[in-house]
Protein backbone atom coordinates (compact mmCIF):
# COMPACT_ATOMS: atom_id res chain seq x y z
CA UNK A 1 0.00 0.00 0.00
CA UNK A 2 1.04 3.65 -0.35
CA UNK A 3 0.14 7.19 0.52
CA UNK A 4 -1.22 9.11 -2.33
CA UNK A 5 -0.65 12.92 -2.74
CA UNK A 6 -3.63 14.49 -2.20
CA UNK A 7 -4.67 17.33 -4.38
CA UNK A 8 -5.74 20.60 -3.28
CA UNK A 9 -7.62 23.27 -4.03
CA UNK A 10 -6.79 24.97 -7.20
CA UNK A 11 -6.24 21.37 -9.20
CA UNK A 12 -8.97 21.37 -11.87
CA UNK A 13 -9.45 17.86 -11.19
CA UNK A 14 -12.00 18.55 -7.80
CA UNK A 15 -13.84 20.80 -9.69
CA UNK A 16 -15.20 18.27 -12.66
CA UNK A 17 -17.92 15.89 -12.25
CA UNK A 18 -16.07 12.48 -12.41
CA UNK A 19 -17.00 8.85 -14.69
CA UNK A 20 -19.20 6.29 -12.64
CA UNK A 21 -17.03 3.39 -11.87
CA UNK A 22 -17.85 0.74 -14.32
CA UNK A 23 -14.69 -1.94 -13.68
CA UNK A 24 -14.71 -3.71 -10.49
CA UNK A 25 -11.65 -5.35 -10.29
CA UNK A 26 -8.22 -5.71 -8.90
CA UNK A 27 -6.93 -2.27 -10.23
CA UNK A 28 -9.69 -0.72 -8.11
CA UNK A 29 -8.86 -2.65 -4.94
CA UNK A 30 -5.23 -1.72 -4.67
CA UNK A 31 -6.87 1.96 -5.70
CA UNK A 32 -8.72 1.97 -2.76
CA UNK A 33 -6.21 -0.06 -0.12
CA UNK A 34 -4.02 3.35 -1.40
CA UNK A 35 -6.91 5.73 -0.47
CA UNK A 36 -7.52 4.07 3.21
CA UNK A 37 -3.64 4.42 4.13
CA UNK A 38 -3.27 8.16 2.81
CA UNK A 39 -7.04 9.08 4.64
CA UNK A 40 -5.78 7.54 7.61
CA UNK A 41 -2.14 9.52 7.22
CA UNK A 42 -3.46 12.75 6.31
CA UNK A 43 -5.59 11.81 8.65
CA UNK A 44 -9.27 12.06 7.68
CA UNK A 45 -12.36 10.36 7.83
CA UNK A 46 -13.49 10.37 4.29
CA UNK A 47 -11.52 10.60 1.14
CA UNK A 48 -13.19 10.79 -2.56
CA UNK A 49 -11.30 9.81 -5.66
CA UNK A 50 -10.77 12.81 -7.27
CA UNK A 51 -9.04 14.03 -4.14
CA UNK A 52 -6.32 11.99 -5.63
CA UNK A 53 -6.29 13.04 -8.74
CA UNK A 54 -8.87 10.14 -9.95
CA UNK A 55 -11.28 11.40 -12.00
CA UNK A 56 -13.99 8.47 -10.94
CA UNK A 57 -17.02 8.50 -8.47
CA UNK A 58 -15.94 6.67 -5.80
CA UNK A 59 -14.81 7.11 -1.61
CA UNK A 60 -13.64 5.81 1.42
CA UNK A 61 -14.69 6.66 4.73
CA UNK A 62 -14.30 5.34 8.02
CA UNK A 63 -16.23 7.50 11.21
CA UNK A 64 -14.00 6.30 13.83
CA UNK A 65 -16.88 4.95 15.48
CA UNK A 66 -17.16 1.40 13.32
CA UNK A 67 -18.42 2.34 10.16
CA UNK A 68 -15.73 2.26 7.45
CA UNK A 69 -16.32 0.90 3.44
CA UNK A 70 -16.04 1.94 -0.06
CA UNK A 71 -18.99 3.62 -2.20
CA UNK A 72 -19.04 3.66 -6.10
CA UNK A 73 -21.20 5.82 -7.79
CA UNK A 74 -22.61 7.67 -4.90
CA UNK A 75 -26.30 8.56 -5.05
CA UNK A 76 -27.89 10.69 -2.22
CA UNK A 77 -31.50 10.89 -1.25
CA UNK A 78 -33.84 11.22 1.87
CA UNK A 79 -32.11 14.17 3.24
CA UNK A 80 -34.14 15.54 6.29
CA UNK A 81 -33.71 17.88 8.99
CA UNK A 82 -30.41 20.52 8.34
CA UNK A 83 -27.79 21.07 11.23
CA UNK A 84 -24.85 22.97 11.17
CA UNK A 85 -21.34 21.81 12.35
CA UNK A 86 -17.59 22.32 11.72
CA UNK A 87 -16.22 21.35 8.36
CA UNK A 88 -12.96 20.93 6.76
CA UNK A 89 -11.84 19.36 3.73
CA UNK A 90 -8.44 17.79 2.94
CA UNK A 91 -8.10 19.10 -0.13
CA UNK A 92 -8.63 21.88 1.78
CA UNK A 93 -5.81 22.26 4.42
CA UNK A 94 -6.34 24.51 7.51
CA UNK A 95 -9.20 26.07 7.92
CA UNK A 96 -12.45 25.13 9.15
CA UNK A 97 -15.94 26.79 9.19
CA UNK A 98 -19.79 25.84 10.35
CA UNK A 99 -21.00 24.00 6.98
CA UNK A 100 -24.97 23.09 7.03
CA UNK A 101 -25.71 19.36 5.73
CA UNK A 102 -28.68 16.96 6.07
CA UNK A 103 -28.44 15.41 9.36
CA UNK A 104 -30.02 12.35 7.75
CA UNK A 105 -29.47 10.94 4.59
CA UNK A 106 -30.22 7.41 2.19
CA UNK A 107 -26.92 6.53 0.48
CA UNK A 108 -26.80 3.99 -2.49
CA UNK A 109 -24.14 3.11 -4.46
CA UNK A 110 -21.99 -0.01 -5.16
CA UNK A 111 -19.68 -1.98 -3.02
CA UNK A 112 -15.96 -2.73 -4.04
CA UNK A 113 -17.63 -6.24 -6.25
CA UNK A 114 -20.01 -4.08 -7.73
CA UNK A 115 -22.83 -5.24 -5.38
CA UNK A 116 -25.45 -2.86 -4.64
CA UNK A 117 -25.28 -0.63 -1.20
CA UNK A 118 -27.76 0.99 0.87
CA UNK A 119 -27.27 2.50 3.85
CA UNK A 120 -29.31 5.25 5.82
CA UNK A 121 -27.05 7.29 7.71
CA UNK A 122 -27.20 10.21 10.16
CA UNK A 123 -24.66 12.62 12.30
CA UNK A 124 -21.13 12.53 11.31
CA UNK A 125 -22.01 9.63 9.04
CA UNK A 126 -24.34 11.41 6.60
CA UNK A 127 -22.01 14.18 6.26
CA UNK A 128 -18.90 12.30 5.64
CA UNK A 129 -21.76 10.59 2.90
CA UNK A 130 -22.76 14.20 1.76
CA UNK A 131 -19.09 15.58 1.63
CA UNK A 132 -17.60 13.02 -0.34
CA UNK A 133 -20.47 12.43 -2.83
CA UNK A 134 -20.02 16.38 -3.43
CA UNK A 135 -16.40 15.84 -4.03
CA UNK A 136 -17.52 12.78 -7.15
CA UNK A 137 -19.38 15.92 -8.37
CA UNK A 138 -17.04 18.33 -8.11
CA UNK A 139 -18.54 20.04 -5.51
CA UNK A 140 -16.18 21.72 -2.57
CA UNK A 141 -17.76 21.93 0.67
CA UNK A 142 -16.78 25.85 0.63
CA UNK A 143 -19.29 26.08 -2.69
CA UNK A 144 -22.20 25.37 0.25
CA UNK A 145 -21.41 28.52 2.20
CA UNK A 146 -22.66 31.79 1.73
CA UNK A 147 -20.18 34.50 0.37
CA UNK A 148 -18.76 35.87 3.40
CA UNK A 149 -18.15 32.04 4.60
CA UNK A 150 -16.45 31.64 1.68
CA UNK A 151 -13.91 34.66 1.94
CA UNK A 152 -13.52 33.83 5.54
CA UNK A 153 -12.49 30.40 4.83
CA UNK A 154 -10.24 31.64 1.75
CA UNK A 155 -8.39 34.27 4.41
CA UNK A 156 -7.84 31.34 6.94
CA UNK A 157 -6.30 29.11 4.09
CA UNK A 158 -3.93 32.23 2.96
CA UNK A 159 -3.10 32.50 6.39
CA UNK A 160 -2.05 28.83 6.91
CA UNK A 161 -0.22 28.64 3.76
CA UNK A 162 1.86 31.95 5.28
CA UNK A 163 2.27 30.14 8.72
CA UNK A 164 3.65 27.12 6.83
CA UNK A 165 6.00 28.49 4.50
CA UNK A 166 7.54 30.79 7.45
CA UNK A 167 7.36 27.65 9.86
CA UNK A 168 9.29 25.77 6.62
CA UNK A 169 12.04 28.58 6.34
CA UNK A 170 12.93 28.69 9.79
CA UNK A 171 13.61 24.88 9.65
CA UNK A 172 16.24 25.47 6.85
Amino acid sequence: MAVLPIRTLGDPVLRERARDVERFDRSLARIVDDMFETMYAAPGVGLAAPQVGISLRFFVYDDGEGNRGFVANPELSELKREEVRDEGCLSIPGPFYPTTRALRVRLRGQGLRGEPIDVRAEGLLARIFQHETDHTLGVLYIDRLDDEGRRQVMRMLREHELRRVQEGSRNL
